[in-house]
């Protein structure tokens, strides 16, 4: 079973990064496990803590509570050791700002644990209008899912992000063992053309969405008959 957190101070493994993938989650999906599973493996990961949102600050409204989105970011993880469903979001009041999560992380793992923060190319993309985004280089790397082939070039960012973007990039994975945080790596993910908006729509249409999330989810949306009759976004 993978391990719960109640407040996100539970033992970790002695060495190697730490991943955070934060989230609303509306619901959690294979794209969003996968993903972690895949850059997990490919940097050495020891842990990946997975972050349910409470309130996001740059989505709708979600279509269900932060208790059932939590529930059900519970279920998915479970038999994964690695996955570990940290719930101080869910705790915290007020919009769930990404730097303030990684400062309590930074503060519990101390100064010299490498944290990862993974995002997709999108939301790298708009990371100038996160709340306080230049501190999350001095609190964590961040690696960034992209499709194969695909080449994320400064010129794409916003003027103040690219100069960062250039400071920090690295091809080594080693980098982000070695050093604590500000490093920004781009790794390859084969996509699975999995999207919460998609799950949601089928599920409000009557259609199946077996396969696209776990079997745990799928059971636990049917039997409290969640995103039968509307979808916020």
């Amino acid at each position: 079973m993978a391990q719960h957190s109640q407040t996100g101070r539970d033992p970790v493994p002695s060495s190697g990064p730490i991943g955070i993938l934060g989230g609303t989650f509306d619901p959690i999906h294979h794209g969003h496990l996968r993903l972690a599973e895949e850059v997990a493996d490919g940097l050495g990961f020891i842990q990946v803590r997975i972050i349910p949102a409470r309130i996001p600050p740059h989505r709708a409204t979600p279509s269900v509570t932060s208790a059932h989105r939590l529930e059900m970011v519970r279920l998915a993880c479970s038999g994964n050791p690695r996955f570990q469903v940290d719930e101080r979001e869910y705790l915290r009041e007020g919009p769930s700002y990404t730097v303030d999560t990684l400062a309590e992380l930074r503060a519990e793992f101390g100064a010299e644990q490498p944290l990862c923060l993974l995002m997709g190319v999108d939301a790298y993309l708009a990371l100038t209008t996160w709340s306080r985004w230049e501190q999350l280089f001095a609190l964590s790397h961040i690696v960034i899912a992209q499709r194969p082939g695909f080449d994320l070039d400064a010129s794409q960012l916003p003027a103040a992000l690219a100069r960062e973007h250039l400071a920090r990039r690295t091809r080594a994975s080693a980098d982000l063992c070695i050093e604590p945080a500000g490093r920004v790596l781009a790794m390859d993910i084969p996509p699975l053309e999995i999207s919460a908006t998609a799950i949601r729509a089928a599920l409000r249409e009557g259609r199946s969405a077996r396969y696209l999330l776990p079997d745990a989810v799928l059971d636990y949306i049917d039997r409290n008959r969640l995103y039968k009759d509307f979808d916020a976004g």
